[in-house]
């Protein structure tokens, strides 16, 4: 029997109307949230990025700002910006769209930013505070990977989780929202020995280290839940043949755009788990809907009050 397919698409939905319903109510006591959104230069894909959460900001009825400086910008000038993004009472979340030109200190840039406002979930402070399980704010795709499994209805106390990959922004969040979740957590890496063996072991796997169908059955146990959050782009003829033969849609799309997407997770892998997320259409769609839902629960924590919902 195939795998469940996990609808990111609609758990997104879902999320965005619960943020929207919160920003009425936070709008009648007085409180619009805002984000101000960082974008330096014109990267064609952060430009595409950027968009979507600017759209989706006014889809949930969140103020939103969108600061473009040129791509010369020095460290010096983009950290005055971040001062003054930090000092403005309506702006409750920023947002620096990565990557940075090479002349900007990345690092020095991410960590000026207030970590009340932090609505990615990178500061030092806020990762500190999801070690040690207190209020702050999670980065996006690990917290929407957790809403995946919480809303499909997944146990994940007490279970075997295995995460492949350990990156500061998807798997060391990952595996410690897992650990707080109660599950029993390995992290995976290049340097993890028999990898497959390591994975099968796991009642959930998580997969996101960029490398196209690297996960294959042999690396899942039967009725596994396997969330694959890569989002690779295709573009050679005999890696689309190795991962989507005989898919018509697929090869369609191939054929008009001389690409697909890709996860992590090789289509076979549906022969084996119990459930899966698809790619596209998992675990994406959360992240700019968990990034809304970071916007209004800075709102609140800055102000003191926040609802028993957004506390989790």
């Amino acid at each position: 029997m195939p795998a469940r397919i996990l609808d990111g698409i609609k758990i997104a939905a879902d999320i965005r109307s619960e943020v929207a319903a919160e920003v009425k109510s936070l709008v009648a006591a007085g409180v619009r949230p805002g984000l101000a959104v960082v974008l330096v230069g014109h990267n064609p894909a952060s430009e595409v990025y950027v968009r979507g959460k600017v759209k989706a900001c006014q889809e949930v009825g969140i103020y939103s700002e969108r600061h473009s400086p040129d791509e010369t910008i020095t460290t010096a000038a983009l950290l005055a910006l971040i001062e003054d993004l930090n000092r403005r009472d309506e702006i409750d979340g920023i947002l620096v769209q990565l990557p940075l030109p090479a002349q900007v200190d990345s690092k020095k840039v991410l960590m000026a930013v207030d970590p009340a406002k932090d609505v990615d979930g990178f500061h030092p402070v806020n990762v500190g505070f999801l070690s040690t399980q207190r209020a702050g704010l999670v980065p996006c795709t690990p917290a929407g990977v957790m809403e995946i499994l919480k809303r499909s209805g997944i146990p994940i106390a007490g279970r075997e989780a295995v995460m492949v990959g350990r990156s500061d922004i998807v798997g060391k969040p990952v595996a410690m929202l897992l650990l707080n979740a109660n599950a029993t957590v390995t992290v995976c890496h290049s340097k993890t020995r028999d990898l497959p063996a390591v994975c099968r072991r796991a009642d959930i796997l998580v997969a996101a280290m960029g490398r196209a169908g690297m996960v294959t059955r042999d690396f899942i146990k039967p009725g596994a839940t396997v969330v694959d959050v890569g989002i690779n782009k295709v573009t050679d003829p005999a890696q689309f043949h190795r991962l989507f033969a005989g898919d018509k849609k697929r090869e369609e799309i191939f054929r008009s755009k001389g690409s697909t997407l890709a996860g992590d997770v090789h289509p076979e892998v549906a022969e084996v788990a119990g459930a899966l997320t698809p790619v596209p259409g998992g675990v994406g769609p959360l992240t700019i809907a968990m990034l809304m839902y970071n916007t209004i629960k800075a709102a609140q924590m800055r102000r003191g009050m926040l609802s028993p919902e957004l506390a989790r």
